[in-house]
């Protein structure tokens, strides 16, 4: 099939996972233009190819089932295309498959999932804890950026289980917030087994118009989050502690990327 705007799917993992947003974005031009493909690019004095990214990747974090959709000059083939970007793309970087997508389609994000390798001396507690959060009508969490508040994010949470060792994070994903895996996997008290060398990994992205037929009462809330005031004191001292992290901590991050990730 052809098409002049395509949509990917793609698996960013190994050492790659350490690789930023900003830095996957120059990554894919440098391989579109070493494939010599007809990519469209955006007007203005920096121009730059009209690639559109489901959702970015939060750095560290493995993704085995991405979206990017990217537009051409002039109908092609995919699979001619998911060829010749394999052909480019590094290590680490495998685009799975391609499709044609309407210039009108925009890949929006849905719902995604989460998995986490735990201990298996810690399978036990983690589920009981993961059980527990979900009988919770209300999860707040604190929210420094980009204002200080707290948010529920109990709504965002369609499912938290253990599996097979793994913790299992399925997550809504609306155009008003989500939940971000790592504030689930704190308040399971399994920060400790990332910082322990366990890998995040986003197994799945799920797009609104790849959606068919959908159960209506399994949907994404509806609506803004609930949202309370942060104490100023507080704010500006947990403000004050991620300002003063080594330059280390902020390295990657994507400041045009989703509000959560």
């Amino acid at each position: 099939m052809t098409g002049d705007k395509l949509r990917f799917r793609f698996a960013k993992t190994g050492t790659l996972r350490l690789l930023s947003h900003h830095d996957l974005m120059r990554c894919l031009e440098r391989m579109l233009r070493r494939a010599s493909l007809p990519f469209k690019s955006t007007a203005g004095f920096h121009p730059s190819p009209r690639v559109v990214f489901a959702l970015s990747l939060p750095l560290g974090v493995v993704g085995w089932d991405e979206v990017v959709e990217i537009e051409f000059t002039q109908p092609l083939l995919a699979d001619d295309i998911l060829l010749a970007l394999n052909a480019q793309a590094p290590v680490g970087l495998a685009f799975t498959c391609a499709g044609v997508v309407s210039m009108r389609a925009t890949a929006v994000p849905r719902r995604v999932v989460y998995r986490l390798a735990i201990p298996p001396e810690r399978v036990t507690d983690a589920a009981t804890r993961a059980a527990n959060l979900l009988t919770r009508e209300k999860v707040w969490i604190d929210r420094i950026r980009p204002t200080p508040k707290q948010l529920n994010i109990r709504p965002y949470v369609r499912g938290l289980w253990v599996a097979n060792g793994d913790l299992i994070l399925d997550l809504w994903v609306t155009q008003t917030g989500t939940a971000r895996a790592d504030e689930l996997v704190q308040l399971l008290d399994l920060g400790d087994v990332i910082e322990a060398g366990a890998v995040l990994e986003r197994t799945i992205v799920e797009v609104r118009d790849e959606v068919i037929d959908g159960d209506s009462t399994d949907s994404p809330p509806d609506g803004p989050a609930d949202i309370l005031p942060l104490d100023r004191a507080d704010s500006t001292a947990r403000a004050g502690d991620h300002e003063n992290q080594p330059a280390e901590v902020h390295w990657g991050a994507s400041p045009s990327g989703p509000v959560v990730e």
